[in-house]
């Protein structure tokens, strides 16, 4: 079986989500190559698996986004008469940031009208997908979930090392965010919780690379105003992953909307309690793990859920190690292959 795969590999540095999946694919004796215009003209593949499609509408150009998007469904076509099959998997169900609702709008309908298949991350994702887009209900759909990070970033350091890089006192209480900071993660909400607790231990730090300049100022005058909070608006090497997490008592996902999060499975693959909205994925991945492990809230964030989940971080008594055996790469490949495979067959 050969696939084509957009991204495959190169998006390892940013998010090893991809790299993981196709490196165990290949285990199984899968041909799978990174895209390019040129190899999907050539042809010769069996299917062309795209995550993160919306990423194209992804500007404030309408001229730019229309471009891409014509380019995107062009190349759709002439795959389909290559007789290339295509899947998607569903990590959002629509972009971000929603530029061109329009344009959109139509992009989404084209592209769905050429899914041969779709994989759902989760049975709530799936559910949310069918409600979306009822029209995929008519092709073959398939529910795999996100595979952990456990044993893929550096993880040799202690507690204490990790504080005092961070220059974090070891008798304080740390509350972490990490990862990409986009508007929908709703940090504002989480400062001003956080703003809200009168503890001088306490300490908040957020970290990672910023995509909005605006809101990257905005938070800048939020955090200046209270010393126990720590704002590193950049990218996140992966050697310095466990630096963040390895310091922190809980990690905060305070997410206004949220479908899939590879932030909560990157926090357990580190064996950290998280905190996050009662929304999407969140709910299954508690249900899997366990209530140890996530705790959820609904509404907005206030500082008493964040206290009262600081506290529950520290308290409980918990295994040593998130439970993640559900989420390895391995069983993840298998049932991708499978899935390819009734594509194939109904195809």
């Amino acid at each position: 079986m050969k696939i084509i795969a957009l991204p495959a590999f190169r998006n390892r540095e940013i998010n090893p989500y991809n790299s993981l999946l196709y490196e165990n694919l290949t285990a199984l004796g899968v041909r799978v190559e990174e895209f390019s215009v040129w190899k999907l003209v050539r042809g010769g593949y069996d299917i062309w698996h795209i995550h993160w499609p919306e990423l194209i509408l992804n500007t404030p150009s309408y001229l730019m986004a229309t471009l891409r998007v014509r380019a995107f469904l062009s190349l759709m076509e002439i795959a389909r008469k290559r007789g290339i099959k295509i899947v998607w998997t569903v990590h959002n169900l629509r972009s971000h940031e929603g530029f061109h609702p329009k344009l959109e709008e139509r992009f989404w309908e084209r592209f769905l009208s050429m899914v041969d298949g779709h994989i759902s991350l989760t049975f709530i994702g799936q559910e949310e997908l069918f409600r979306t887009y009822p029209q995929l209900r008519r092709v073959p759909g398939f529910v795999i979930p996100h595979g952990h990070y456990r044993d893929v970033y550096p993880n040799n350091i202690s507690r204490k090392q990790a504080r005092a890089l961070l220059g974090l006192p070891m008798d304080s209480r740390v509350i972490l965010f990490i990862g990409q900071i986009r508007r929908y993660k709703n940090l504002p909400s989480l400062i001003r919780a956080f703003n809200s607790l009168p503890e001088k231990d306490v300490r908040l730090v957020i970290a990672g690379k910023p995509v909005d300049g605006e809101l990257t100022n905005r938070l800048f005058k939020l955090v200046k105003s209270d010393s126990r909070i720590m704002f590193h608006p950049k990218f996140i090497p992966p050697e310095g992953i466990q630096v963040y997490l390895n310091s922190a008592d809980l990690v905060v996902l305070p997410y206004s909307e949220i479908l899939n999060s590879g932030s909560a499975l990157l926090a357990l693959s580190f064996d950290r309690p998280v905190l996050a909205p009662a929304k999407g994925s969140i709910i299954e991945l508690r249900d899997s793990v366990g209530k140890d492990w996530v705790m959820l809230y609904t509404g907005e964030l206030r500082g008493d859920t964040l206290n009262d989940a600081l506290d529950w971080a520290i308290s409980t008594k918990r295994r040593a190690r998130a439970p993640l055996d559900r989420f390895s790469w391995d069983n993840i490949a298998r049932e991708t292959l499978r899935a390819y495979k009734e594509v194939l067959e109904r195809g």
